[in-house]
């Protein structure tokens, strides 16, 4: 007997061909559960952080499958332009440098949408952020996109943090016209690549950021094409995630942005 999950089948007993198709249905539930979102641990981030919001009003938009996923929207008045923010692995959308992007960023005079991305269990490693859970943060930035498009920002662009970049790459290689007028890509790793963007990018990261970061940096400055304005800063002593360095953050990415869009 082999039990899987709630289910136990008697595998001896089973024809060739009965069995053939047993093994060929448990993979495809070990691959999607594998690849899947932990929509529980949204629910509980979403729970935890609501309440404590002081800048910004949580707002529910709907993904895939007509399921909702939290964003923090920030208004500023006469905004310049719409930002959608883009956490990193396994986090929250108030989370860390993107909690502190969103605010200070809509006291620059940009409107602030921090998104909600799938994630993993907690000790899930980024290499397990396979095509499945990539696809579905591509929808849930199309969502967010259109909802600033809504609101009637003509100039949207995206910030985004370490996965969070990766994400943002999955989906904007996948749209052949996507209405972002520029990216600013922090802390992106190893595989990073610009090649194909037609508007302005910044790749920011840190002296002191992560090996894969580091290691890709050259790749990535390679691949930034004649796009206008487009460049990649190193942030002398900072790390992966600005640690200390939270002014020098929000000047570096506010200048990009006031000069591009």
């Amino acid at each position: 007997m082999v039990r899987i999950g709630g289910l136990s089948l008697m595998v001896h007993r089973l024809k060739p061909a009965a069995l053939a198709y047993v093994i060929h249905v448990v993979l495809l539930l070990v691959v999607h559960n594998a690849d899947g979102a932990d929509y529980d641990r949204e629910q509980k981030w979403a729970a935890e952080i609501t309440p404590g919001i002081v800048v910004g009003d949580p707002v529910y938009l709907e993904g895939r499958a007509g399921r909702r996923f939290l964003n923090i929207y920030t208004e500023a008045p006469n905004a310049k332009a719409g930002l959608v923010l883009v956490h990193g692995i396994g986090v929250h959308p108030d989370w860390g440098l993107i909690g502190t992007l969103r605010g200070a960023l809509a006291d620059h005079g940009y409107s602030t949408l921090s998104a909600q991305m799938p994630v993993l269990a907690q000790e899930a490693r980024p290499e397990e952020y396979g095509p499945t859970l990539l696809g579905e943060a591509g929808e849930r930035l199309k969502v967010a996109v259109n909802f600033l498009r809504a609101k009637g920002y003509k100039k949207i662009a995206v910030v985004s943090h370490s996965m969070g970049s990766r994400m943002t790459h999955y989906y904007l290689a996948r749209d052949p016209d996507p209405p972002i007028n520029a990216w600013v890509s922090i802390g992106w790793g190893s595989e990073g690549d610009f090649g194909q963007l037609k508007f302005p990018v910044l790749d920011l990261y840190g002296e002191n950021d992560l090996p894969s970061v580091l290691k890709g940096a050259q790749r990535r400055a390679a691949s930034i094409n004649d796009a206008r304005r487009s460049r990649q800063i190193m942030a002398p002593r900072a790390d992966h995630f600005f640690g200390n360095q939270q002014a020098e953050l929000v000047r570096y990415v506010r200048e990009f942005l006031d000069t591009s869009l």
